[in-house]
């Protein structure tokens, strides 16, 4: 009979910290909470990488979420909303910008305080915006730009023939 009744009260202990667990991951995820905060949006040619959740960050402190996308049909940029700490208030010439978090880390937002004295209303675009380098693309911009040698070739070159001989070419006079 007691040793039931310890296993009951262990297995509800256990179960209890599951669950502190299982609240503390959501909310400290940025999922979570109130949600509370003003929005922002801000206008990118790429956006590879940030989901709404994405974090949103002002010299590397978390102040915001991401809360959704969407490609603007008439300039074919993709705009984010932004949810942004009610206590920050950003100046009207911020900067926004896509980074991440080590060379293949997570993205996020970073933004870039301004120095005007006009701040951010509600609702507002922040107009400076860098979008996501993709590694991808600048690995691939150095192969196909030298041919992977570091080297170009003149217009014309050849490759010497199997004896080393350069190949001659029967059309030229």
């Amino acid at each position: 009979m007691q040793r039931s009744v310890v296993e009951t009260l262990l297995g509800a202990a256990v179960i209890a910290v599951a669950v502190g667990f299982a609240v503390h991951a959501y909310t400290g995820a940025g999922r979570g909470g109130s949600g509370s905060g003003y929005a922002l949006t801000a206008a990118f040619d790429s956006v590879d990488g940030i989901v709404p959740g994405s974090e949103v960050r002002i010299g590397g402190i978390k102040v915001g979420s991401v809360t959704g996308q969407h490609l603007n049909p008439e300039t074919y940029r993709a705009e984010i909303t932004l949810s942004i700490d009610p206590t920050i208030k950003l100046p009207a010439d911020s900067s926004a910008e896509i980074a991440s978090s080590g060379l293949l880390g997570d993205r996020y937002v970073s933004v870039v305080p301004g120095g005007d004295d006009r701040m951010l209303q509600p609702g507002q675009a922040i107009v400076y915006t860098q979008s996501a380098v993709s590694l991808e693309s600048l690995i691939g911009r150095y192969l196909f730009s030298s041919g992977g040698s570091g080297e170009e070739k003149p217009a014309g070159a050849e490759a010497p023939a199997a004896g080393g001989a350069p190949k001659k070419d029967p059309f030229a006079e």
